[in-house]
């Protein structure tokens, strides 16, 4: 079975998150968990040391074993 990771990025300012978004799927819940916070840590220096100021955003990510891997989230 695949692990699923998916990324959810917040704001503490307006205390809303968007919708959670797929980015892939591993063989094993450790790389997962690595390409989580590399992901993480890259969409952050994306969005920039300003907004993520202003706007207080946070980025979360969870993995889990996903049995339907073809399956896209909407």
């Amino acid at each position: 079975m695949k692990v699923a990771l998916i990324m959810i990025i917040c704001s503490q300012v307006a205390g809303e998150c968007m919708k959670p978004h797929m980015l892939n799927h591993h063989d094993t819940f450790y790389d997962c968990l690595i390409s989580g916070y590399e992901e993480a840590k890259k969409k952050t220096k994306e969005i920039g040391r300003k907004e993520i100021n202003k706007n207080e955003i946070v980025i979360r990510f969870k993995c889990y074993y996903d049995d339907n891997p073809d399956r896209r989230m909407a």
